[in-house]
């Protein structure tokens, strides 16, 4: 997934290069955005998108980045898994999620548009027992794909109300917490008893099958 996300890179930067060169004055727009709503948990999302790239291109790139508070999942399971079998103290638990995102997007009709492309994210899963001397995170990073629907209300010359849905699938990845590593094809570090990637899946909740529903505004230069 790594080098197919590059490739989309190299790509958009081969097709805006004679874009910049040939039309920058008489047909590339730009617009920037901010959005918020559902993406896996409370988030946010800043964007910026290059529109009319060239004669002929049928989409749009929009490149994204965004952030998100969400459920980490079951702090006495992960202490078990990642650390040892304790169970003093009051478990508490934060998660938050960053991730980028770069989507082509198709005019459907009107100003509806359909968008899909590559996701990458960090992950990370804190639990804290307080009075049980462990605070420890679990992180993973992920590779993905997206698909999805925006659709653009215009309010005044330059900006736009953007609703936004759409589904991200995510690839499993390995996931570290303390000393500990627990990976999709087997290979883990410093296991505890019989656990296995399986078990340390359920514990903590990275992204799998991310709904996103959002709203926001445009801004368009």
């Amino acid at each position: 997934m790594k080098r197919i996300f590059l490739a989309v890179l190299v790509f958009v930067f081969i097709s805006l290069s004679p874009t910049f060169a040939q039309n920058f004055n008489s047909r590339t727009t730009f617009s920037a955005g901010i959005l918020a709503g559902y993406n896996n948990g409370i988030g946010f999302q800043g964007n910026f998108s290059l529109k009319n790239l060239a004669e002929g291109f049928p989409f749009n790139i929009k490149l994204g980045i965004g952030f998100s508070y969400l459920d980490p999942g079951k702090p006495l399971e992960a202490r078990e898994i990642f650390i040892n079998d304790a169970t003093n103290g009051v478990p508490e638990k934060a998660g938050r999620l960053v991730d980028f995102r770069a989507d082509f997007l198709y005019n459907v009709s009107g100003q509806t548009y359909f968008y899909t492309g590559p996701r990458f994210t960090m992950f990370t899963a804190n639990f804290n027992f307080v009075g049980g001397n462990e605070d420890f995170d679990v992180t993973a990073n992920q590779w993905g794909v997206g698909v999805g629907v925006e659709n653009y209300f215009r309010i005044s010359p330059v900006i736009d109300l953007v609703f936004s849905l759409g589904y991200d699938y995510f690839f499993q990845s390995v996931l570290y917490g303390h000393d500990t590593s627990y990976g999709p094809d087997g290979e883990n570090v410093n296991d505890r008893k019989d656990f296995t990637f399986e078990d340390a899946d359920k514990a903590v909740n990275q992204p799998k099958h991310n709904l996103k529903a959002m709203v926001g505004l445009g801004y368009n230069f």
